[in-house]
């Protein structure tokens, strides 16, 4: 039985008495107004935006679903391209140099000598056909595979340590693209429209080029919008491959097709003004406006024919001789243009899933070199143009550029075979522009560029950086779905803050 002041009951010492009862309001009253200091100071815990995770979800107008929004803190990027070389491009004969592995060619992987990955038994280890040299002032080693690009390390911050949760190109691709193997997840691209919005009102806010000669293994999933609402999917289109059902049915004045798309407007606001409140109808409605309005500002970002000589050359673009390099030189410029006109993100495929004309994409399993051989000219000059072109436009200090693809290859040969199987244990992939500490590394893989086994990263912690640098807070940007509150990287990621300027 408890006794307190005099009392004498089971339930006693929870009564108060007069005394107690002001002695203790008093004293909430002096933890109220240290709460309030402290709110104002904005030293309490809650008020820090790495322990409140409480859901952020843009408020978007259903008229304007693509009109720019604030991020939820001051960013060091406004807008992102993504290059993303589909087939799974080697880290070992391109960007992460291991000596050990030209020392021991030759020789079996020390306790991996009988390994069956993705495709079978692999072989004895094999040094990259391609000699690694310091490019830069930071020395960086990078291969002869890429040498324009090479030129240019001291931009980028490599990652060495990445890793991904699957060896299979589709599901690989849906991981890097959407954080998830399976389909139906919204693309990275897809959730930063829905978070941002564009802010350029006569282009989508976000586009995939996909390669000139096909698309990549998981196709549209790369740029879809999953459980997001459809008008914040990516919007594919190319220099070779415009979009489709866009142009003026021939014989239609421009006059005459300007009246009717005015009539529309007309008809389509007296249809919402029948149903207030209707942000489906409000939805379909802007796409629709979307579309016409990019009848005229499609086409005139898909003329090139206004870019100077010189421009043409520095990409690459006036190549006759190598026709897919061209291609992907164009594209290279389109990607140039969007980002100038203020498109939010630029996702740019490079490596084709489909053959086409016998290129087909970095999945160099059989001759690693031959196909190599062909791949590295084709992305070189241009996208080392492209970056070279956004810094001296000063587009590149609010850009992130991302280079990814969606897992690693073995420092072994595949038994029997010339080329090197998947290996989702470790990759390289690099960032350049806004925000980003420039002429570094970060991570590493063993000594053969087998396992990633220094600060490991994630592709849910490249997406948790990428949306850092927007301005966006990863574990609170959600969308409500099936009941659970969504987010690009799922219940896991971090910030790298170590590529971080």
């Amino acid at each position: 039985m408890a006794e307190q002041q005099g009392v004498t009951s089971p339930i006693g010492w929870y009564l108060l008495n007069r005394r107690r009862f002001l002695g203790e309001a008093a004293m909430g009253l002096g933890g109220i107004a240290l709460a309030a200091l402290l709110g104002e100071q904005g030293l309490l815990a809650a008020d820090s935006p790495h322990n409140d995770l409480s859901p952020i979800r843009p408020r978007i107008d259903p008229a304007h679903p693509l009109a720019a929004r604030e991020p939820h803190f001051p960013a060091k990027a406004k807008n992102v391209l993504v290059l993303f070389c589909s087939g799974a491009c080697s880290h070992l004969d391109t960007w992460d140099y291991k000596p050990e592995l030209i020392r021991r060619h030759g020789q079996p992987m020390p306790g991996n000598d009988q390994l069956v990955t993705f495709q079978g038994e692999n072989g004895n280890l094999t040094k990259s056909p391609y000699a690694f040299r310091p490019r830069g002032e930071s020395g960086k080693m990078t291969s002869d595979l890429l040498p324009k690009l090479g030129e240019l390390v001291d931009e980028m911050c490599f990652i060495h340590s990445m890793t991904s949760k699957t060896n299979t190109h589709g599901p690989g691709e849906n991981f890097m693209s959407t954080g998830n193997t399976l389909d139906g997840f919204p693309s990275m691209g897809a959730w930063v429209s829905y978070a941002l919005g564009s802010e350029n009102s006569d282009l989508p806010a976000f586009v995939a080029i996909p390669d000139p000669r096909g698309v990549p293994q998981a196709s549209v999933n790369n740029w879809g919008s999953g459980f997001l609402p459809a008008v914040f999917q990516g919007t594919a289109f190319n220099t070779t491959e415009p979009i489709r059902n866009l142009a003026v049915p021939e014989g239609t004045s421009p006059e005459t097709d300007r009246a009717v798309r005015d009539f529309l407007k007309r008809l389509n606001s007296h249809h919402l003004g029948r149903y207030p409140g209707d942000t489906e109808l409000a939805a379909r409605i802007a796409s629709y406006e979307l579309a016409a309005r990019m009848q005229l500002s499609v086409p005139e970002i898909n003329d090139l024919s206004t870019e100077p000589a010189h421009v043409l050359a520095m990409y690459g673009a006036d190549d006759t001789q190598n026709r897919v390099k061209a291609d992907f030189a164009r594209n290279c410029i389109l990607a140039r243009r969007l980002i100038e006109r203020g498109v939010r993100f630029v996702q740019l495929f490079n490596g084709a899933y489909a053959m086409g004309e016998g290129v087909g994409n970095w999945d160099g399993h059989k001759k690693l070199k031959a196909q190599y051989d062909i791949h590295g000219p084709i992305l070189d000059q241009p996208a080392a143009a492209l970056l070279k072109d956004l810094k001296q436009r000063g587009l590149l200090e609010e850009t992130l550029v991302v280079w990814c693809t969606e897992f690693g290859r073995m420092p072994t040969f595949q038994k029997g075979a010339s080329g090197r199987d998947h290996n989702p244990a470790g990759f390289t992939c690099w960032l350049a522009g806004a925000g980003v500490r420039r002429g570094t590394s970060y991570g590493a893989t063993d000594e053969f560029g087998y396992r990633a086994v220094e600060n490991v990263a994630t592709v849910y912690d490249l997406h948790a950086t990428v949306l850092h640098l927007l301005g966006l807070n990863h574990r609170r940007l959600t969308y409500y779905h099936n009941g659970l509150e969504r987010r690009l990287t799922d219940v896991h990621g971090n910030v790298i803050d170590q590529v971080l300027a």
